[in-house]
């Protein structure tokens, strides 16, 4: 099974994140091929140069050879990039697994967190795009921590 890996990867922190998730995944699940971005040289190498339409075409074709996409979720929105990813899978029934780790989703049950909506500026929740999670759930599942992400992975892999 082949696998497309869509994250922000310009920051240390999404860099060293992908590639011990991707790490984490191909040890996990046997048989997967997983398509990591940044590990594309030819596209990614900062030092070097790649146009918009070099990335574009690069990146679409692979994910468009893929047999599932993981797109992770977090950061203050969903990342640009891994929201057109999801779009292209989507229209193209490429199932999608989200990952959405973000601290702020727990305790949605806690009076107090669910109160303090009525106020504003008071929101305890972290808010994702409605339209872009709802194409995953559409053709997918969003877990939320890594090992239900080994998990959800797994059962595609059958």
């Amino acid at each position: 099974m082949k696998i497309y890996f869509a994250n922000g990867l310009f920051s240390q922190a999404d860099f060293e994140f992908n590639a011990r998730i991707v790490a984490d995944l191909r040890a996990q699940v046997p048989g997967v091929d997983i398509y990591l971005p940044q590990e594309n040289a030819a596209i990614n190498d900062k030092e070097a140069y790649a146009d918009s339409k070099m990335i574009a075409q690069a990146d679409t074709d692979e994910l468009l050879s893929a047999d599932l996409v993981v797109a992770v979720l977090d950061g203050i929105t969903i990342d640009a990039g891994v929201a057109s990813e999801i779009g292209v899978a989507y229209a193209r029934a490429i199932p999608i697994v989200g990952l959405y780790t973000d601290s702020r989703q727990q305790g949605a049950g806690n009076q107090q967190k669910l109160a303090a909506l009525q106020s504003i500026a008071e929101n305890q929740f972290h808010y994702l795009n409605l339209y872009t999670t709802g194409l995953i759930k559409l053709n997918g599942t969003i877990v939320n921590n890594t090992a239900d992400l080994a998990k959800a992975v797994a059962n595609y892999n059958k």
